[in-house]
């Protein structure tokens, strides 16, 4: 969370030490900690869920914000993509978002702006001081928003993002008057993977939390707040959440050849195979319409481009097959369905390159 992480950390060593702290700065820090148990990237959310992740401090606004501990003002920690604004354009690792707007100054039946949005309205002002004291942002995506992107059902969070520009914009579409609307709009591009693990003032609170451990195990040591000490921080990775939801659905169940492999415990093993590579140079996003469930001989032949899928969702064979036979279509099932963007760029992808 962007939250200055040295006035945390500082406000948790002085609960260690039995010091007086602001008042209400103890419930905060507490939640600061236990805001980052658990949650990984590609984790997904029922509407109410996301909130109690806290991940987001609302159930209804697009922008996120809490008070930063220095000054007090309005920060934001996490927006939602969930096509709410037509001039949202999403293409994953980097994204331009539309700001947002009070509830009388959109259309009730459609949406759509009927005014400019302003500068001054909190949740803009919050992400835009984000922007200027470089603080990252929990992106979470919803099923209502761009196909390519978006979870089957509910909420998804999607990892940090950086704000690298903000600047007032021209929107798609004119007010009813036909005068041009006015819109905040903010570009944002996802941190590497290297890097989405703690942020700043999660890597200050673990160090201090860490702190509290070592001295409730001293000997004499006296426990002043246990539902700190028992808080743990995990690490925020890519999480293979994603992947596991879409072998779930197969049961472990190769969508190219069919064979369900199953292990001495009687489980089914199978893997998670991306048809748009995720890093460069191919920048692949790590979401459901991206990911088929495949046994290991299939993912390698997905990776070496000796199978391809066609528009038909038929099976192309570029290589020779020993004892294999594959479905003469791609097999899908109930609410997964590959989006044909990441098939034809496995397709053009390996077409370019000549066979043997």
């Amino acid at each position: 969370m962007p939250l200055i992480a040295e006035a945390s950390a500082r406000c948790l060593r002085r609960l260690i030490l039995g010091l007086p702290v602001e008042p209400g700065l103890t419930q905060r820090v507490i939640v600061i900690a236990r805001l980052l148990k658990g949650v990984a990237v590609g984790d997904q959310f029922g509407s109410m869920d996301v909130k109690r992740a806290m991940l987001h401090q609302t159930n209804q606004k697009g922008i996120s914000w809490l008070k930063d501990e220095e000054d007090g003002l309005p920060v934001a920690d996490a927006i939602v993509l969930n096509g709410g604004y037509v001039d949202d354009d999403d293409h994953w690792t980097w994204m331009r978002y539309t700001g947002a707007s009070k509830g009388e100054d959109r259309d009730s039946n459609t949406g759509r702006l009927l005014r400019s949005q302003s500068w001054s309205y909190v949740d803009n002002a919050a992400l835009k001081r984000s922007y200027e004291r470089h603080y990252p942002i929990r992106v979470l995506r919803g099923y209502e928003g761009d196909e390519r992107y978006s979870p089957p059902k509910g909420y998804r969070y999607d990892g940090l993002y950086r704000i690298t520009a903000v600047r007032t914009a021209i929107s798609q579409f004119q007010a009813a008057d036909g005068s041009d609307i006015e819109i905040c709009q903010f570009d944002l591009e996802r941190l590497p993977e290297s890097r989405q693990g703690h942020t700043t003032v999660e890597a200050h609170v673990a160090e201090a939390l860490e702190e509290l451990e070592d001295l409730y195990e001293q000997p004499g040591g006296e426990e002043k707040y246990p539902e700190v000490r028992t808080t743990v921080v995990q690490r925020l990775i890519r999480s293979v959440a994603t992947s596991r939801r879409v072998k779930e659905l197969y049961n472990g169940e190769c969508q190219l050849c069919g064979r369900r492999l199953l292990g001495p415990d009687g489980q089914p093993h199978s893997q998670g195979a991306h048809m748009r590579p995720l890093g460069k140079p191919h920048n692949g996003p790590d979401v459901e319409q991206n990911i088929l469930c495949v046994c290991p001989n299939c993912h390698v032949r997905l990776d070496v481009g000796a199978v391809v899928v066609d528009t038909d969702w038929s099976i192309i064979v570029r290589a020779k097959l020993f004892g294999d036979v594959l479905l003469p279509k791609l097999r899908t099932k109930a609410w997964h369905r590959i989006h044909p963007d990441y098939v034809r760029y496995h397709r053009e992808w390996w077409l370019r390159r000549p066979t043997r």
